[in-house]
């Protein structure tokens, strides 16, 4: 008997370019809006560079409309794209920034082609009410048409002295799951304990690293994204410390030799070089 509805076969089939191997490395790269030019060089300042670098070690990326639509030759049928349909910019007021606006529609990634959507919430921040509207609107109209979100569960406010402790990530990671997230994105807390305790709290959805800025050292990012693999994460969404690295193809190998082939950080870093 078929029991399933065309958008429900539809998700499932996105989902599963996303993630279909169990685990996915993911290439975020919406900082252009979110940080600023400040996170790029003379090379990287233009993304058909940065994409062209990192393409062909990655099961999907994730950016914003734009950029997607100016690089849609490198990515096309080379990885899943996510479109990123919120953001903000560092150029708002200090109290303001705690706030996601609209930076695209679910009709405009799907017009794109993309197997995904993404958007943040700011879990404890004052704009938590406008922001848990916008997803909820995001995650209704792509479940009609069949996309899967990833939500950016990121909990900040000013109530929040830690934003790294492992209660405050696993509620932001529970909300996430209960808000209708297919996919959770949130931060590293530390340790294989730790992070264990944010799975759980998912309860079932796929929890992915945060990669966060760029690290000291390659082995310290290396072992970050090991510990997330044991805790039972299922992978990472990273951008720094790929695009700033020197040598981002081969930060790219090492990420994959352990989420897709369960290396140690210290067999992983020999193929950086």
């Amino acid at each position: 008997m078929i029991d399933l509805t065309y958008n429900a076969v539809g998700k499932k089939i996105r989902l599963n370019r996303i993630i279909g191997r169990g685990r996915a490395v993911i290439f975020a790269f919406d900082h252009g809006v979110e940080h600023g030019p400040s996170d790029f060089n003379a090379e990287t300042i233009n993304p058909r560079r940065v994409i062209e670098k990192v393409i062909g070690g990655l099961d999907a990326i994730m950016m914003l409309p734009g950029v997607a639509r100016l690089t849609w030759d490198i990515w096309s049928n080379r990885a899943a794209l996510i479109i990123k349909v919120t953001s903000k910019t560092n150029l708002r007021p200090e109290t303001e920034k705690l706030l996601q606006s609209p930076f695209g529609l679910v009709e405009e990634a799907i017009a794109i082609g993309a197997d995904g959507v993404a958007a943040t919430v700011y879990w404890g921040s004052q704009y938590e009410d406008e922001m848990l509207e916008q997803w909820v609107n995001i995650r209704n109209t792509a479940e009609t048409y069949g996309l899967p979100c990833l939500q950016l569960a990121y909990p900040r406010g000013p109530a929040i002295k830690n934003m790294y402790d492992v209660e405050i990530v696993k509620y932001g990671a529970r909300a996430a799951a209960e808000s209708g997230a297919d996919l959770i994105k949130t931060y590293y807390t530390g340790s294989v304990e730790t992070f264990r305790q944010v799975v759980e709290a998912a309860s079932g959805v796929p929890v992915l690293m945060s990669g966060g800025p760029r690290r000291n050292t390659d082995l310290e990012f290396l072992v970050d994204v090991y510990n997330v693999i044991q805790a039972g994460g299922r992978g990472v969404v990273v951008g720094r410390n790929v695009f700033q690295h020197s040598n981002p193809r081969g930060m790219l190998r090492a990420i994959n030799a352990i989420v897709h082939e369960d290396k140690t950080p210290e067999e992983a870093v020999k193929l950086v070089t």
